[in-house]
């Protein structure tokens, strides 16, 4: 999406420019006052910031602009909202309120349809979440966030996750030159493992060695969930003449194994 794009929203990225943290201080403490001119100032030394953040967006698809303009309104929120009292540089805090409001965006333009009261626990509870970081500086938890709405911190955290935007499985999460990483490289299934690959196709193989009855019988009981009794008033056969039957294929089936 950004690969060779210089100008995003008339913005020339490669001539942006770059503040120290003494004259970001400078400008914020004169922006807190009003003037007008710190506060422009301090918002054109900090695209750069917005441009290295919106970038990590790059796989969602989304229009450069449309991100980096959205991008742009977290950088003034946090401009507007930062404590220059406290000791915590200026990125530290802007960074996460440039990022949830880029998730705001992306999750507002979401295809996935969340449910009106889960999405409205969602929006409440990064609210206090935002209270807490432009009040305190810090990322609050799950749990502080919860008891400060008054709901139970599952319902909140079920919440916040139903309203991340999903990730594409193909989305890269390294890369050093041509060798990329995938997210679904990272994934991994305990269950599927190489050994119960091999078990499935043993038990797959054995099962072709069975008569069709046992076959049957094995079929309706470990894969269907019928019991003896339901098997023998379908073949028309008692329960002991299933119960037998039933053995002797799975003794039968430990053998090839």
């Amino acid at each position: 999406m950004y690969t060779h794009k210089v100008e995003i929203c008339g913005v020339n990225t490669s001539r942006l420019k770059t503040l120290t943290d003494e004259e970001k201080r400078e400008l914020l403490i004169l922006s807190r006052s009003g003037d007008r001119e710190a506060r422009k100032e301090l918002i054109l030394g900090n695209l750069r910031l917005v441009l290295s953040i919106v970038q990590r967006f790059s796989s969602r698809h989304e229009n450069a602009d449309d991100l980096f303009q959205v991008g742009c309104i977290g950088l003034i929120k946090a401009i507007d909202n930062f404590n220059t009292e406290l000791d915590v540089k200026f990125s530290t805090y802007a960074v996460p309120m440039i990022i949830g409001e880029v998730r705001r965006y992306l999750r507002d333009n979401n295809p996935i349809r969340v449910s009106r009261s889960m999405r409205d626990l969602a929006y409440r509870s990064l609210g206090v979440r935002e209270e807490i970081l432009r009040r305190e500086s810090r990322e609050p938890g799950t749990e502080e966030i919860a008891a400060a709405l008054g709901e139970k911190k599952e319902a909140v955290g079920r919440a916040m996750e139903a309203i991340v935007e999903p990730v594409s499985l193909y989305e890269s999460v390294y890369s050093d030159g041509d060798d990329a990483v995938y997210v679904i490289d990272q994934l991994k299934d305990n269950e599927a493992t190489e050994d119960s690959w091999i078990e499935n196709l043993s038990l797959r193989e054995a099962m072709k060695k069975l008569g069709e009855r046992e076959r049957y019988i094995v079929e309706r009981r470990f894969y269907a969930g019928r019991t003896q009794m339901e098997i023998a008033e379908e073949i028309g056969i008692s329960q002991a003449q299933v119960s037998r039957l039933e053995k002797g294929a799975i003794e039968k089936i430990r053998r090839e194994f």
